[in-house]
C-alpha cells in the first residue's frame, strides 16, 4: 500500500471477473477479430466456426460475429469504444463494442458494457471498507478518529468507565489525604501573600508549594499511566469489535506497565532538560551582570527550547501505544514513534491538540462548578477562596475531588483512545495494518481482490 491518504485504486475488477488489460486469452485484445486490420495474418478461412477453439469462452459470454466475414475479407475494425465505465450508446448492439445502429453490426460484447460495474456515471468507486469495530479499516479522517474514541467509550462503557472511575477514585483519594494531612500548611501559604514576609519565609513557602505540587503530579502521573495502559488494550480490541473485561485488559497490560511509566518519565526528563538548557545562558548572564539582558536572553532561550521540546514530544507521542501493543522496549518504542510520525508531524500535532482541547473543555465544564461549590461550603467561604486566604479544608477537598473524578472519567478515555487510533491510522497508511486487522477480525476476502493494473 502506498503511504498516502488514499485507500485503493477505484474498483477492484470488472464484471464477470475479467481484468482489464490483462494478457490472457480472455481479453478483447487477444481476439483475432479485435486486432488492427493491418496486422491480420491473412484472409479469414471459409469456415469461421472452425477457428473458434474450445479455449474461447462460451457463446453466451463472447459470441462470434454474426454471419461471419465474407471469404477472403478481413473483418472491419471495431468503432471506438465508449471507454471505461461508460455505457454503450442508446440502441447499441448486445456487446460493449456494438455499433450505434444496433442490430448485428457490432461485435460480441464482454457481458454488456466494456467496463467494471458502477453504472453510467463511470467508476463505481472503491468498495466500502470493512468495519468490524469502532472504525473502518482504512486511513481515517480527524472526525473518524475522534468518533472512534467516543464510540469506544459508548459501546464498551462498562469496561471503559469502570477503569477510568477506579483509577480516578484511587488517585484522588491519595491526593486528598496528602493535601489534607501533609501538604496543607496554611502558615506557609500566607507567607506568599504577605508583603512583609522575610526572604527565608517566602523561600520556604515556595519550596513547600513546589514539593507539594510535585508529589500531587507524581501521583496523578501514575494514575494516568495505569489508565492509559488499560484503555490502550480496550481500544485495540474495540477496533476488532471484540469486547474485553477489566481483568483481561489488566492481564494483557501488566507486563508493560512499568515500561510505560519509565517511558513517560523519560519523556518528561527530556522536555525539562531541553528547557533548562535553553534558559541556562540567560540565568547565568542575569546572575553575573545586569538583570535586563539576562532575563531577555532567558525568555528567548526558553521559547526556542520550548519549540524543540514540543517537536520532540509530538514525534514521540505514539511511543506509548507502540510499547503497549507491540510489546516493545522503551527505546524501540521511541524509534517506532519517530518512524510513524515522520512526514506527518503537523497532522499528528493537530489531531492530538484538538483532542486535548476537547477533553479539557469537557473536564472544565464539570470541574469548575464543583470547585466553586466547594469554595462556597468551605470555612472561609467563596470570598476567602478567591482572595487565597482560606485553607484547603476537608469539605473543599472532598467536593472538588468529586469533580476531579468525574472529569478524569471523561478525559482518560478520550485522550487514550485518540492516541491509540492515531497510532493505528498511521500504521494503516504506512504498513497496511488494515490487512492484518481484517484477518484478525475474521473478515473474509478482505484485500484479496487486485486493483486494475496491479
Amino acid at each position: 500500500m502506498k503511504d498516502t491518504p488514499g485507500w485503493a485504486s477505484p474498483g477492484s475488477a470488472p464484471s464477470d471477473g475479467h481484468e482489464p488489460g490483462a494478457s490472457g486469452t480472455d481479453g478483447p485484445a487477444d481476439r483475432p477479430d479485435a486486432a488492427n486490420p493491418a496486422e491480420q495474418p491473412g484472409p479469414a478461412p471459409q469456415n469461421p466456426g472452425s477457428k473458434w477453439s474450445k479455449e474461447q469462452p462460451p457463446a453466451d459470454q463472447w459470441s462470434a460475429p454474426a454471419g461471419g466475414p465474407a471469404p477472403g475479407q478481413t473483418p472491419p475494425p471495431p468503432p471506438p469504444g465508449p471507454g471505461w465505465g461508460a455505457q454503450p450508446p442508446t440502441g447499441a448492439g448486445q456487446g460493449g463494442y456494438g455499433t450505434p445502429g444496433g442490430g448485428n453490426g457490432g461485435y460480441g460484447g464482454w457481458g454488456g458494457a466494456y467496463g467494471p460495474p458502477g453504472g453510467p456515471s463511470g467508476w463505481g468507486g472503491p468498495p466500502p471498507a470493512a468495519k468490524p469495530g469502532v472504525i473502518p479499516l482504512r486511513p481515517l479522517g480527524v472526525g473518524e478518529i475522534l468518533d472512534g474514541a467516543v464510540s469506544t467509550m459508548r459501546t464498551y462503557w462498562r469496561t471503559v468507565l469502570g477503569i477510568s472511575l477506579a483509577v480516578a477514585v484511587v488517585t484522588e483519594i491519595v491526593v486528598i489525604l496528602l493535601q489534607g494531612l501533609v501538604l496543607n500548611d496554611t502558615t506557609d501559604a500566607e507567607a506568599l501573600n504577605d508583603p512583609s514576609a522575610t526572604l527565608g519565609e517566602v523561600s520556604r513557602a515556595m519550596g513547600d508549594a513546589m514539593l507539594g505540587s510535585a508529589v500531587v503530579f507524581a501521583i496523578t502521573l501514575i494514575g494516568t499511566v495505569m489508565a492509559t495502559a488499560l484503555l490502550t488494550t480496550v481500544t485495540s480490541r474495540a477496533v476488532l469489535g471484540r469486547p474485553v473485561t477489566t481483568g483481561e485488559a489488566w492481564r494483557d497490560a501488566r507486563p508493560q506497565v512499568m515500561k510505560l511509566l519509565g517511558l513517560i518519565l523519560l519523556l518528561m526528563l527530556i522536555a525539562v532538560g531541553i528547557v533548562l538548557v535553553g534558559v541556562l545562558p540567560g540565568i547565568l548572564v542575569a546572575v553575573s551582570g545586569p538583570g535586563g539582558p539576562g532575563a531577555a536572553l532567558a525568555v528567548l532561550g526558553g521559547l526556542g527550547a520550548g519549540i524543540v521540546a514540543l517537536w520532540l514530544m509530538i514525534r514521540f507521542s505514539l511511543a506509548s501505544p507502540a510499547l503497549m501493543l507491540e510489546k516493545q522496549g522503551i527505546m524501540k518504542s521511541l524509534s517506532r514513534s519517530g518512524k510513524l510520525v515522520r512526514g506527518s508531524w503537523w497532522r499528528v500535532f493537530g489531531i492530538q491538540f484538538l483532542a486535548a482541547v476537547i477533553a479539557n473543555i469537557v473536564a472544565a465544564i464539570v470541574v469548575i462548578p464543583f470547585t466553586f461549590l466547594a469554595a462556597a461550603f468551605s470555612g472561609d467561604g467563596f470570598t476567602g477562596f478567591m482572595e487565597g486566604t482560606g485553607g484547603l479544608g476537608w469539605t473543599f477537598l472532598i467536593i472538588s475531588g468529586i469533580g476531579s473524578v468525574i472529569g478524569s472519567m471523561i478525559t482518560f478515555p478520550i485522550t487514550a483512545g485518540v492516541t491509540v487510533l492515531l497510532y493505528i491510522d498511521q500504521r494503516i497508511r504506512r504498513e497496511a495494518l488494515d490487512l492484518e486487522l481484517a484477518r484478525a477480525a475474521g473478515v473474509q476476502g478482505y484485500g484479496t481482490t487486485p486493483a486494475p493494473g496491479s
